[in-house]
């Protein structure tokens, strides 16, 4: 009775795991069947097309430039993504190892910020842009991303740090190592995990922001996926086939990403719950 009743629990998790897989793949399944459509097929777009249609994918190419697009997200959400770890894990390292009141202070002041609406900043924030030069450049929409997202590394990183043994700290500083050598040598290896988290939850957020960088990415010389795809919808028409291919294709180096990451991911994951 008991192998027979974790069988049926077994099988029911599966099957209940495969309806939730199924329910997210739903989306892919419709940009995919849209993308591969002709502009001339009205079937419902439940309905995979029995043929082969690229002339989204060029049109997405030619005239949405996705590609150049790509380009742009790459080097965005990498230098966000770098700003976003070394600085919240170096931030993370005092706040988790000195638990002083400040500290405590400093620690809630940044979850505090997590909870901030970014649209409720968003004019002085493009006033400072202006005023410093960053309206349109690489550089400008990075900092502001790093600021965003820098609370999310830090709450991370903080506790996750907490959880390493401070014996280790104080080992290493019995050999004469200092803080820095302490925190490179000791506790940066063991991040791995956390880091592979940060990495991908910020960014999937950078990669897919379409807000800031609608407004702080003016010039038609840096535009991000999402603003790519968007120009395919205007007041008067609207292209979804080279939208949704647009879509396939800016999603690929993200997914990729995931795949090669996602071991660390869910580790870290899981060193975080259980610890």
């Amino acid at each position: 009775m008991k192998k027979g009743g974790i069988r049926s629990r077994f099988s029911i998790c599966t099957v209940i795991a495969a309806l939730i897989c199924a329910f997210h793949l739903i989306p892919f399944y419709i940009m995919l069947g849209v993308a591969l459509k002709s502009p001339y097929d009205t079937s419902s777009r439940w309905v995979f097309p029995g043929y082969l249609y690229l002339d989204n994918f060029r049109e997405a190419i030619r005239y949405g430039k996705i590609l150049k697009s790509i380009l742009s997200n790459v080097i965005i959400t990498g230098g966000a993504v770098i700003g976003i770890t070394v600085v919240g894990a170096l931030a993370a390292y005092p706040l988790a190892r000195n638990q002083s009141r400040v500290n405590k202070v400093v620690r809630t002041f940044s979850l505090g910020m997590m909870m901030i609406p970014a649209l409720s900043l968003l004019v002085p924030l493009y006033s400072l842009m202006v005023d410093i030069g960053g309206i349109s450049t690489y550089w400008g929409i990075i900092i502001i991303l790093v600021t965003f997202q820098l609370p999310t590394s830090i709450f991370l990183y903080t506790n996750f740090i907490i959880s390493i043994p401070a014996a280790l700290d104080e080992a290493a500083a019995i050999d004469g190592c200092s803080r820095l050598k302490v925190f490179f040598l000791i506790i940066l290896p063991q991040l791995k995990p956390v880091t592979a988290s940060v990495v991908i939850m910020t960014g999937v957020s950078c990669w897919n922001d379409y807000m800031f960088s609608l407004y702080f990415l003016q010039s038609p010389q840096i535009k991000t996926v999402t603003l790519s795809v968007a120009s395919f919808f205007t007041q008067t028409q609207s292209n979804m086939g080279a939208a949704a291919a647009g879509a396939l294709l800016g999603i690929v180096p993200i997914v990729t990403l995931y795949l090669c990451l996602q071991k660390y991911f869910i580790k870290g994951m899981l060193d975080s719950a259980i610890k």
